[in-house]
């Protein structure tokens, strides 16, 4: 019994769940509908495959880099200049939905009509300079740097994902630092503690595997949101808060349209 108390004890403190959410951000996505009408530019995914086209090649390492420029491309023209704010909202929703409204309600507007089971209607206008993930030239600099890792046999493709996941993981987690109202000592902080920056990691790295993915990688924009929302469920279950009993005086005050 004591072993098994052990083990169960060394499997909460060493294993981490964080590379199953942005998969589970594609379940989710895929079975709540009310998400589904954010996602109105779709159509345009035709055009932008054409940034993924692999051109023949049988060679595992130049396929993974011919679709990491495809990814560098989207990055740049696509993802930072026009879905970042449908990713906020998904994200917003997707909090709402699973009962941490309280933490939405301290940057925007979120209505009171609890008759009102679509969570997306319950959204106000977004606060000033809402952003699902910060543009970071930093992050598109280091991945170039990084994509000739591919072309070494064997380990560069998983180096790859791991380095380039490493520094995508704690991006795609920024909306909720702001609704946690984190200062950038605070996060940065949260960021690097043992237990996050290795979580961050992983989720960083399974979703650069998705944005790998022909044609799909830009329906992933989506459902990552979707997954980063769960893990900020997950972080806020797992920390001990409540939906009770949460110290207000610790977050920041609630949303008005007066605010600067």
């Amino acid at each position: 019994m004591a072993r098994d108390a052990s083990a169960i004890s060394f499997w909460r403190a060493n294993f981490s769940p964080a590379f199953i959410y942005p998969i589970k951000g594609i379940w989710y996505f895929a079975t709540h509908r009310y998400l589904h009408p954010l996602a109105p530019y779709l159509p345009i995914v035709a055009f932008l495959a054409i940034f993924h086209v692999n051109k023949g090649s049988a060679w595992v390492n130049a396929t993974f880099f011919v679709l990491g420029i495809g990814t560098l491309l989207i990055s740049i023209l696509f993802e930072a200049l026009f879905v970042d704010h449908t990713q906020v909202d998904i994200f917003d929703a997707v909090m709402i939905a699973e009962g941490y409204e309280h933490l939405v309600k301290h940057r925007r507007p979120v209505s009171e009509d609890i008759d009102e089971s679509d969570p997306v209607k319950r959204l106000g206008a977004r606060e000033k300079g809402a952003q699902f993930a910060p543009f970071s030239f930093r992050q598109i600099i280091e991945f170039a740097v990084l994509l000739p890792l591919n072309f070494v046999p064997f380990v560069g493709v998983p180096l790859f994902l791991l380095a380039t996941g490493y520094r995508a993981g704690p991006l795609l987690n920024w909306r909720y630092y702001a609704l946690k109202g984190f200062t950038r000592k605070e996060r940065n902080t949260f960021i690097k503690s043992k237990k996050r920056r290795w979580e961050y990691m992983w989720f960083g790295s399974i979703y650069m595997v998705l944005q790998l993915i022909p044609v799909l990688s830009i329906f992933f924009l989506l459902t990552s949101a979707a997954g980063s929302a769960l893990w900020s469920v997950h972080i806020e279950r797992e920390s001990g808060d409540n939906l009770v009993n949460e110290d207000e005086e610790d977050l920041p005050p609630a949303y008005t349209d007066d605010e600067p």
